[in-house]
């Protein structure tokens, strides 16, 4: 079954409660939550204390996303305030392995992140011990951005790669997904949708949901 996960950076956090509320409400599947630190990334966002804010308000896993230098310093942090996903970029990690190997020590599934111009061979030597593979199909810093349309590639040949290998790696897409390219996205092999702007820009999710509930043919 494909996996929609909405985006909280999109979402309006001055009542930040009642938007994971509703989330859950209209079938997320999981939330996505974006940790910029306005080096690896032109943005800053939120902390640990957010995280432990949405752990309090919902049962849906977290898929912590550290778009951060240096993501080592705040494994730990993350993980104590109810991460069931840390998911790190392998342009930020200078000891990838060390670094996944970290995560999982924290009792939390490692996850790994690829920028658009990011080739798949980085994740050659990784891929095994993760659970979960992020493509970025937008560059990495801010929401509302379309989609990239060779991440349609990329997610393909993660895919095919993982296959061949006998691994289970879960696929996850962020950026610019929409209903309607949901179905591509979805084709090329992913098993994730991070969805953004158009969950929380839609006015009304739960018709969403239904919308790409139909479109993908899950539950």
């Amino acid at each position: 079954m494909i996996k929609i996960a909405p985006s909280l950076l999109s979402s309006d956090f001055t009542r930040l409660g009642e938007e994971v509320r509703a989330a859950e409400s209209a079938g997320a599947d999981m939330l996505h939550i974006d940790v910029m630190d306005g080096h690896f990334v032109p943005n800053i966002t939120i902390g640990p204390f957010i995280v432990e804010a949405v752990r309090k308000t919902t049962k849906l896993p977290l898929d912590v996303h550290l778009m951060i230098e240096e993501p080592d310093r705040y494994i730990k942090d993350f993980a104590a305030a109810g991460a069931d996903f840390l998911t790190v970029h392998v342009e930020a990690s200078i000891h990838l392995n060390r670094t996944v190997s970290l995560i999982r020590e924290n009792s939390v599934k490692p996850g790994v992140s690829l920028n658009p111009a990011t080739p798949v061979c980085s994740l050659d030597f990784i891929l095994p011990d993760v659970d979960l593979v992020l493509v970025m199909s937008v560059n990495p810093g801010f929401g509302g951005q379309g989609f990239i349309s060779g991440s349609l590639d990329k997610i393909k040949a993660i895919k095919e790669n993982a296959a061949k290998r006998g691994l289970k790696t879960l696929i996850a897409v962020d950026g610019g997904v929409r209903p309607e390219n949901s179905r591509d996205i979805a084709g090329a092999g992913a098993d994730i949708l991070v969805m953004g702007a158009a969950f929380f820009g839609s006015g009304d999710y739960k018709a969403l949901m239904g919308e790409m509930r139909k479109l993908l043919d899950t539950r």
